[in-house]
């Protein structure tokens, strides 16, 4: 039997499957990262990790066809420049990974990767392109256009997080520009739009009563289920930038499917039914064509994405 490896690299934690030839999971676990020291140890911790485990198998190396491994940064020919939340500047991946694990190696960006996985055997699988955004901390994504990864130029097709939305915005993203989608609608941004409104108003609101406490997850549950003006008015302006983004996405790349992931969809319907109201205002060729839809693989597109780098 053949075998294939996936691995998702994050700031805290390393995900990894052991996969047959066919896609098949078999088995997923997950280590430490250690950022100590810049990251020097990371690729390092994962070629042991993996070989602990194909050796708990009783899995000879000669047996997997490749490693596909999602990086949390731009890669481009298997190399990437920068990955700040993992202490890394320039790492060629491939050539160092590769003799340390004795196996064929494959790199791509982890948003990519999460597409890829999503586009092959989960919510995506069905259509042939798609654009998949992550909502969570920050907002990420990845496009697939005729079966491919859009990597782009050098590496940031699908940066869709720092599309700028608004151009009126004062406050600064993280990535030092103003107005970008992140800012709304990300986790951190819904519950910035939220705490700004209830600053500047005086309204009652039962968002007052979390306090510093107060969480995107406890915004969602105040709009969907008491009906809270403040929270309703943070969601649908997140949505109304959500809407606008894959609108313009749309008309320049017009996908079959927009596929939504990450920690903030957990919201379900309530945010899809918003998300889709205000793409319908933003498209004008394809309203009605595109399909908006949640994604279904949870943590392990990642895992999932970075196996099937090593069938493309």
């Amino acid at each position: 039997m053949r075998y294939g490896v996936g691995v998702d690299l994050g700031g805290t934690s390393v995900k990894m499957g052991l996969f047959t030839s066919s896609g098949e999971l078999l088995e997923s676990w997950s280590i430490k990262t250690d950022r100590s020291d810049n990251g020097k140890n990371i690729l390092r911790d994962i070629a042991k990790s993996v070989s602990v485990k194909l050796a708990m198998k009783g899995i000879d190396k000669k047996q997997v066809d490749g490693l596909g491994i999602g990086i949390p940064g731009a890669v481009r020919r298997g190399v990437v420049d920068k990955c700040v939340n993992i202490g890394w500047g320039y790492v060629d991946i491939v050539k160092e990974l590769e003799p340390l694990c004795g196996i064929k190696v494959y790199a791509e960006n982890d948003a990519n990767t999460a597409a890829l996985g999503e586009f092959k055997v989960g919510t995506g699988a069905d259509y042939n392109g798609i654009i998949f955004l992550t909502l969570g901390t920050g907002v990420g994504g990845g496009i697939i256009s005729d079966g491919r990864i859009i990597q782009g130029f050098s590496g940031y097709g699908g940066e869709v997080g720092h599309m700028i939305v608004n151009y009126d915005e004062t406050e600064r993203c993280n990535c030092g520009a103003c107005g970008c989608l992140e800012q709304y609608t990300s986790s951190t941004g819904i519950r910035r739009l939220a705490l700004k409104r209830l600053k500047e108003s005086d309204e009652e609101s039962t968002l007052r009563e979390y306090g510093d406490d107060l969480t995107t997850k406890d915004i969602f549950h105040e709009a969907e289920e008491n009906g809270d003006k403040i929270a309703g008015e943070a969601i649908d302006y997140a949505m109304k930038m959500l809407g606008r983004a894959c609108g313009n996405m749309c008309h320049v790349v017009n996908p079959e499917a927009v596929i939504m992931g990450g920690g903030v969809t957990n919201a379900g319907d309530f945010l899809l039914e918003k998300a889709k109201k205000e793409f319908d205002k933003n498209v004008k060729y394809i309203a009605g064509d595109t399909k908006i839809c949640l994604a279904s693989l949870g943590e392990k597109a990642g895992i999932y994405g970075a196996f099937y780098l090593t069938k493309m």
